[in-house]
């Protein structure tokens, strides 16, 4: 049975602000377990109003304090942007607040514009990732204890690391350290299949991982309608539409008529990058959920529900686990 789990971009809407979003997340997370999701991922975008889980591994301590047994990773960390010894003692911390539950899917985008690459970290172009994932994946190991320089509370831990990725590059790098790997076909749908065929026939079994695990990422919004089901879809219509204009505005609620907010052209970027997304009733969800998987023979999906109520958006979720017949209790890790 293919694992269903949430990503969680901790958006900021009209009427809510950093706070109650925070909230919302929690909340996500617990209705999320008891209806048997595997994994509560949250992304890390920076500069941002609209997102308010910048500080990922806060965030996900929030989560983890409210839930029992739900995996809590980062979707991902985008490890250009900080120091690996860093990541490796917050996410270390995190593994011992809740130890068996906690996972780090490292990206290598930054996840921003080029003026706050320069706050965070490095310079634009600056790019050592596959060494910084490795440096990272050392100061989880149980040896590291006896390093000169240490991830304390790290050492022993051995958070699992995947690969995220939105073109070949993530999945050759995975492959080829061995690792699990994530493809980000919720926003770069183009090169999915061309990656997983990369992923698959080239991978390299190591200490961790002894044969290809490959998660798709997938916008899956789901109402008691294909009508209701569209028109919520609007909300994460209008934000990557106004992603194109340049305006960092907060989510805006749907719409009934979406064709008079973008002009054509948005419409088409719009529509390429949410190209795989799947939109429904339960019935139309699970028929795009099953021909998903026949195409790609995912080991796992990674569900974005962008819908900007909370209500309408726990009432997606449910819905997704209910047409997968996933509400008996939680997944095992």
């Amino acid at each position: 049975m293919v694992a269903l789990s949430m990503l969680e971009p901790v958006r900021v809407t009209q009427d809510t602000d950093a706070s109650q979003s925070l909230e919302n997340a929690r909340d996500l997370a617990v209705q999320g377990e008891s209806w048997g999701y595997r994994r509560f991922w949250v992304t890390e975008h920076h500069n941002m109003p609209s997102i308010a889980g910048a500080a990922t591994a806060v965030v996900l301590a929030h989560v983890g304090a409210g839930t029992r047994t739900i995996r809590i990773g980062a979707g991902g960390i985008m490890l250009p942007n900080h120091a690996p010894l860093v990541i490796a003692e917050q996410f270390g911390t995190l593994a011992r607040l809740f130890p068996g539950r906690v996972d780090l899917g490292l990206g290598r985008a930054p996840g921003t514009d080029q003026a706050t690459v320069r706050a965070l970290r490095r310079p634009p172009g600056a790019d050592g990732f596959p060494n910084d994932v490795q440096e990272v994946q050392g100061y989880f190991s149980a040896a590291s204890a006896d390093w000169p320089v240490q991830a304390v509370p790290a050492a022993g831990t051995d958070v699992p690391i995947w690969i995220l990725g939105s073109s070949t590059y993530g999945a050759q790098l995975a492959a080829h350290f061995g690792l699990p790997f994530a493809f980000a076909s919720h926003f770069a749908p183009a090169h999915l299949l061309a990656a997983l065929d990369i992923y698959r026939a080239t991978f390299r079994p190591s200490a961790v991982l002894g044969a290809p695990h490959a998660m798709v990422g997938v916008n899956i919004i789901a109402a008691d309608s294909d009508a209701a089901a569209q028109r919520l879809a609007t909300s994460q219509q209008m934000s990557y539409t106004n992603l194109f204009r340049g305006s960092r505005t907060l989510s805006h609620p749907p719409i009934d008529d979406i064709e008079a907010y973008w002009t054509p052209a948005e419409k088409f970027q719009v529509g390429q990058m949410l190209a795989r997304s799947i939109v429904g009733s339960p019935e139309t969800v699970r028929a795009g959920i099953a021909a998903l998987i026949a195409e790609t023979d995912a080991d796992e999906l990674m569900i974005a529900s962008d819908v900007y109520d909370h209500l309408d958006r726990l009432r997606s979720f449910e819905l997704i686990a209910s047409a997968m017949g996933r509400q008996e209790g939680p997944l095992a890790a």
